[in-house]
């Protein structure tokens, strides 16, 4: 039985070509159930806040109750973030549909702040802006679009959440033939 030896190129060839395959798939199959199951999945994503929520409450009371280096203020303030942390996430988990409209409602309007301030900020730099044009559509393109959020968070969000699907399966799926075809030489 003879084994043969991949050089040291063709064994990273083959981790990344593994690598990007695996990362494809994975981006696939979260683009496909945000598709097919939109509102499971916005929970799932809730839950995952949720659950980490409480381990960092766990986190920070173990930090509080094993710390005898730490004065009591400190150790005491450990403990009320414990209690924070770990209360959000036995309540987010006990109205997880409640939760997730809230997350929904509350990243779609701080994303669309966000993008109307991005719209300010490109107007102010338009002066050093060798491409004025583009900048000048960017500005308002940020602006309308960060105004549709903010005036209508949930819709606008369930558009935002459709395409994030739409992207993670285009993505995935050309991540996997990037995949396949990485490492091969063109001729």
């Amino acid at each position: 039985m003879s084994t043969v030896q991949q050089s040291p190129e063709a064994q990273i060839t083959s981790a990344v070509r593994i690598g990007l395959g695996l990362l494809g798939l994975v981006a696939l199959a979260v683009g496909i159930a945000i598709l097919v199951w939109p509102g499971r999945s916005a929970a799932v994503v809730t839950g995952i806040f949720a659950f980490y929520a409480i381990v960092v409450g766990i986190v920070y009371a173990a930090v509080a109750v094993f710390s005898r280096g730490r004065g009591a203020w400190s150790r005491i303030g450990f403990l009320v973030l414990a209690a924070l942390f770990i209360a959000a996430g036995v309540i987010a988990f006990a109205n997880l549909k409640a939760t997730t409209a809230f997350l929904v409602t509350f990243v779609a309007i701080a994303l669309g702040v966000l993008w109307i301030i991005e719209g300010i900020v490109s107007f102010f730099a338009l002066k050093s802006s060798p491409s004025k044009g583009w900048t000048i559509f960017f500005a308002i393109l940020s602006i309308v679009a960060g105004l549709v959020l903010v005036t209508s968070p949930i819709w606008s969000a369930a558009i935002l959440w459709l395409f994030i699907g739409l992207s993670l399966v285009v993505l995935g799926i050309i991540q996997v033939v990037r995949a396949i075809s990485f490492g091969r030489r063109t001729v």
